[in-house]
């Protein structure tokens, strides 16, 4: 298993920012993979992405003002459309060809906002993973973000290798330590790596406590894939032993679907998008919120764990990492991850157009 690498994958769909990140009338500045960006909505709610840098004087456009669907650098005056084209300068009439900033393609969909950071004619939708879960009426959840001052492969190797839930959330999302001896049943599959592990006769969950409870043990589960470049889908939850879970028979389940982005923002930080939903007890707005407070949590300890993690690796860069058996599904993600950034990097125009599906 290599170290951290500071190389991006850029033909794929990133998720930038919740929906609620970009109101009307307001800008936001946010940086993807190493370069900075700037977002707001055209009249008709269209999300608009461009470089946050004018072509003229590299003035950030974010300290720029919005005239309609345009934007003006103000520094010098250039005004800029929605495509990234400079319309005006107030110096002068002619408009060079290249005046103008790159525009990403993006796409808004169940209160994500993605962006497509590489090149703009293989930017396929149909990439985009489903997480309707966000949106669903069947479901309840909170929306949620962190911002880590560590490399985004640590926080998805965090969530590729669920043995932690035992020690770093032993009072919170974890509890018994037999989770950790479980090995996992893992598949790799076209764009992800599928992760499927149950613990069966065992107490529920320290979180669940507080918002449903079993006369006896419980049998949990949690069902989840890491989709390229980072996103996890997970089916998880608890019913009580011996009603069938295993066999698909959810009775008197606590059922949950988490949606989580991780999302590089340089070689050192990272965006940390998520949402944790319940699909019982549906109008208990102490569930959801209680369910927010447990989730919340836990992710501070990930997060704490995470930090110490990479101000280690900072400290010593060629310390280098000791592959183990519980490291089968982040190694595995990482050179699939690897083989696309090639991929994209071999400067194939086959190639590159493969480099998201693998």
């Amino acid at each position: 298993m290599s170290d951290i690498d500071s190389s991006f994958l850029k033909n794929t769909w990133y998720v930038c920012a919740w929906s609620y990140e970009i109101p009307a009338e307001s800008l936001l500045a946010r940086t993807i993979t190493q370069r900075p960006l700037i977002f707001w909505r055209d009249q008709s709610g269209q999300v608009i992405a461009l470089a946050d840098r004018c072509c003229h004087r590299a003035a950030p456009l974010s300290k720029g003002r919005r005239e309609g669907d345009r934007i003006r650098c103000m520094y010098h005056g250039l005004l800029f459309d929605a495509t990234g084209k400079c319309v005006e300068i107030p110096s002068q009439n002619y408009i060079p060809a290249t005046a103008k900033v790159r525009a990403f393609p993006i796409v808004e969909r169940f209160n994500w906002v993605w962006i497509w950071m590489g090149e703009p004619d293989h930017a396929d939708p149909s990439l985009i993973p489903d997480t309707h879960y966000l949106k669903d009426v069947n479901w309840r959840g909170t929306p949620g973000y962190m911002h880590y001052d560590a490399n985004y492969l640590l926080v998805t190797d965090n969530l590729l290798d669920f043995s932690h839930l035992s020690y770093v959330h032993e009072t919170t999302l974890g509890g018994s330590a037999k989770y950790a001896a479980i090995r996992p049943k893992i598949t790799r599959l076209d764009r992800s790596i599928r992760v499927e592990r149950w613990l069966l006769d065992d107490e529920p969950a320290p979180f669940l406590r507080n918002l449903k409870t079993w006369p006896g043990n419980v049998d949990r589960w949690n069902i989840y894939n890491v989709v390229l470049p980072g996103v996890l889908l997970m089916d998880s939850g608890s019913a009580p032993t011996g009603t069938g879970a295993p066999e698909g028979k959810r009775v008197d389940a606590a059922e949950f679907f988490g949606c989580q982005a991780v999302t590089p923002e340089t070689s050192t930080t990272s965006h940390y998008f998520f949402q944790q939903s319940h699909g019982f007890a549906l109008d208990n707005r102490d569930v959801t919120e209680n369910l927010r407070q447990s989730v919340l949590a836990g992710f501070e300890e990930d997060r704490d764990i995470i930090l110490a993690q990479q101000r280690v690796i900072h400290a010593d860069p060629e310390g280098g990492m000791l592959a183990m058996r519980m490291d089968a599904a982040l190694a595995s993600f990482r050179t699939m991850l690897e083989k696309a950034i090639n991929l994209e990097q071999s400067c194939v125009p086959k190639a590159m157009n493969q480099a998201v599906e693998i």
